[in-house]
């Protein structure tokens, strides 16, 4: 049994057992470091030799840097995050926090300190020097950042701040009208490339563009009419310099299988080739989404339609689900989501003519 308040414990050999607690666990509980005696007064002694080295570790930490942190943290979430999501970290600490906030000690660092930060990235932000950082860019700046401190308080016991995170405005996405829609289907149908095929697979699936480029021949099932999304194409930077990966989905949601309406695995089944070859480029090396979204622009010129992203089509084809009586919870399997209310907010835009439709069932009570 415990003594109270000490966290000594006599344990069943005879000895005494002390817990000093020494930082925190991944998931906020405190991590402990057990010292062991014959003796209660031995015991204490040790405790107070751990607690002395750990008074001098936390003030020698007053000399921490913003660096020193920041690579200690990158080099701890390589380990845990895709390549992707680590090179995204990696930029954003490079070409943003440390060369304004890397000499500085976290002793130092000031809530005023760092909102003056916060307001000088969004009013002058912009690597290029002309004007600032969108709400919503200078908010995944400082996510970053957070975690950073988060893992010096963790590891150093250095204090924590409490900075405001620049609100941003949430932007409606808009999606391709009917009309639209068809003008965009009759273009894809009678101009058959293997680009205006890939096009039609994401209006009627709900693709995401990198999980697009990554479908091989394989990936194809002819007899059950459906496809499997098993890796996606990303295009990373490092250091200065970029290349293709082809690797896992977005998440272990994002792996899934979707059936393909029939016409569209008719025409698949015209233009089958080698299971191993990748559906898009036709060859064993994937097309790149970046090419892929050039082209789509180059089809939306030819159409006459206006410019929209490549991602509007996965919006464009949620909505037209809701529309034809798709529950969330289906929806949100066949889109890859985690949970149906990401769908909901995300990716579900009612139209004026849903509105219309949905009031004009209202009337007066019998």
């Amino acid at each position: 049994m415990a003594r109270k308040g000490s966290n000594i414990y006599k344990r069943k050999d005879g000895r005494y057992e002390g817990r000093v607690p020494i930082g925190y666990k991944e998931d906020g509980k405190l991590k402990y470091k057990s010292v062991y005696d014959r003796t209660l007064s031995g015991v204490k002694e040790k405790m107070t030799q751990f607690y002395t080295v750990r008074q001098e570790r936390t003030v020698s930490n007053l000399k921490l840097t913003v660096r020193d942190a920041a690579e200690q943290w990158l080099a701890a979430a390589k380990l845990r995050v895709k390549p992707a999501s680590y090179a995204n970290y990696a930029n954003i600490v490079a070409k943003h926090i440390l060369p304004t906030l890397g000499g500085e000690y976290f002793s130092s660092l000031t809530t005023q300190k760092l909102n003056s930060f916060i307001q000088s990235k969004m009013q002058f932000g912009r690597l290029n020097g002309q004007g600032g950082l969108s709400a919503k860019t200078v908010r995944d700046m400082m996510r970053v950042y957070r975690s950073i401190e988060q893992y010096a308080v963790q590891e150093y016991n250095v204090k924590s701040t409490n900075f405001t995170m620049p609100k941003a405005e949430k932007k409606q996405l808009d999606v391709l009208n009917a009309a639209e829609r068809r003008q965009l289907e009759q273009y894809l149908l009678h101009n058959l490339t293997r680009t205006n095929l890939g096009i039609l697979l994401c209006l009627f699936t709900g693709l995401r563009v990198g999980e697009l480029c990554g479908l091989t021949w394989g990936d194809i099932d002819f007899e059950n009419g459906t496809l499997s999304v098993k890796r996606t194409v990303q295009r990373i930077n490092k250091r200065g310099s970029s290349e293709v990966i082809i690797g896992s989905p977005k998440s272990i949601t994002s792996i899934r299988t979707v059936p393909i309406p029939a016409f569209l695995l008719d025409l698949l089944s015209q233009q089958k080739k080698d299971s191993k070859l990748f559906l898009l480029s036709g060859t064993a090396k994937p097309e790149e989404p970046r090419t892929m979204q050039y082209r789509f622009k180059a089809v939306l010129k030819a159409c006459q339609l206006r410019n929209v992203p490549f991602h509007l089509l996965r919006h464009t084809y949620a909505t037209v689900c809701i529309a034809n009586g798709f529950d969330p919870k289906t929806l949100s399997e066949l889109l890859g989501h985690a949970d149906a209310s990401i769908t909901l907010n995300r990716y579900v835009h009612s139209s004026m003519q849903m509105k219309r439709s949905y009031v004009s069932r209202l009337c007066l009570s019998a």
